[in-house]
């Protein structure tokens, strides 16, 4: 029997940490299997990829001061109350080093009473904070954070959305090539789950030779498909397609990249416009994307990877490109979710022979 956490049943961060392995694999096997039956769709589902606990490199934290001390962690089960967490076996370990650091610093900056957010980052050149604080002015704490900042591997922080302290800019590794990250960035929980599906896409888009990438972010996918292929990314996030671009320029042996900002919920890609790509490469947030699955269905594509983080909306548009001619493959559940229900996935979709036959005549 593998240690428990000592918070174990009273934070709300893990659930299943007392199954035995093989109840594990069921359960989150059995989440993905019981969204695509509500949907309708069959599909063969792969064994669990399971990532290693302690490397989940980002979380958001909450933190409340009480008389001198400061309560720091997930929220309890099904309640609103801070666990203040000790040892954490999802978190890197150099996250778990940074708490006792963050109670220093939020017992000065908030006074009795007060909550606050924490979101916190673990990149190459250092940690990323951003501290949503209760409203008021810090800039006379400007000089103590970046006192604090500097010996604790912080690269920088920002304090209720605007930048307070920046002693480097955090930085990621994306295939072979880094990446700055802006404030507020997406990013797979960890680092290894994120390589899990980066190979997994790259199967997934083998011989394409132009591909558009979907809800691009920063470049997870982007980045290591230019080794092969041209890509076009899109994504309403101006300053994460920024970042990307600027990586991609400075890359080497990489393939021809391109960005467009827009709103994919709003102004999905047209069939015309996704018709040029050999292969399209779908990485929506926890919503899904049935209004860009629906226009893929109406488009000439031949080939998709969908990868989700939620098995139920992953699902609801799998039934509209199902319906529209294609076959969806296995799925490949990729545990990254540590002990919750949550889980991430990813799913190939390609045209049927006959579909296609009818699409040219």
């Amino acid at each position: 029997m593998k240690a428990l956490c000592r918070h174990f049943g009273n934070c709300g961060g893990c659930a299943f940490q007392d199954l035995s392995p093989e109840e594990y694999r069921a359960l989150k096997q059995g989440e993905v299997a019981k969204a695509l039956a509500r949907h309708g769709i069959e599909a063969p589902i792969a064994a669990l990829v399971e990532t290693a606990p302690g490397t989940r490199r980002r979380a958001t934290l909450k933190a409340a001061k009480t008389g001198n001390d400061v309560g720091l962690g997930f929220h309890a089960a099904r309640s609103h109350a801070i666990v203040d967490m000790q040892e954490c076996h999802i978190l890197t370990p150099a996250l778990v080093s940074l708490l006792p650091r963050l109670r220093e610093l939020l017992r000065r900056l908030l006074k009795e009473g007060e909550e606050a957010d924490i979101g916190v980052t673990d990149t190459q050149s250092g940690f990323d904070l951003a501290l949503t604080l209760p409203a008021k002015s810090f800039a006379c704490e400007m000089g103590f954070l970046a006192q604090w900042a500097n010996g604790r591997k912080v690269a920088r922080i920002f304090v209720n959305g605007d930048l307070a302290v920046q002693l480097a800019t955090p930085t990621i590794r994306v295939g072979e090539t880094d990446v700055l990250l802006p404030a507020a960035s997406f990013l797979q929980p960890s680092h290894q789950g994120e390589r899990i599906l980066q190979a997994a896409v790259l199967v997934a888009m083998n011989g394409a030779r132009r591909i558009v990438d979907l809800f691009a972010g920063c470049g997870t996918f982007a980045l290591v498909l230019a080794q092969r292929a041209s890509v076009h990314a899109v994504d309403s996030d101006r300053r994460a397609l920024d970042a990307l671009r600027d990586a991609a320029r400075s890359g080497r042996g990489l393939k021809p990249v391109t960005t467009e900002v827009r709103d994919l919920f709003k102004r999905p890609l047209r069939p015309d416009e996704l018709n040029p790509f050999d292969g399209v490469v779908i990485d929506p947030p926890r919503a899904g994307a049935r209004a860009q699955s629906e226009t893929i269905a109406q488009s000439r594509t031949a080939r998709i990877a969908y990868v989700s983080c939620h098995a139920e909306t992953f699902a609801r548009d799998a039934a509209i490109l199902v319906r529209a001619g294609f076959r969806l493959g296995e799925v490949k559940p990729v545990d990254q979710f540590l002990w919750s229900k949550h889980i991430e996935l990813i799913g190939t979709f390609e045209r049927q022979p006959e579909w296609s036959r009818r699409r040219k005549n």
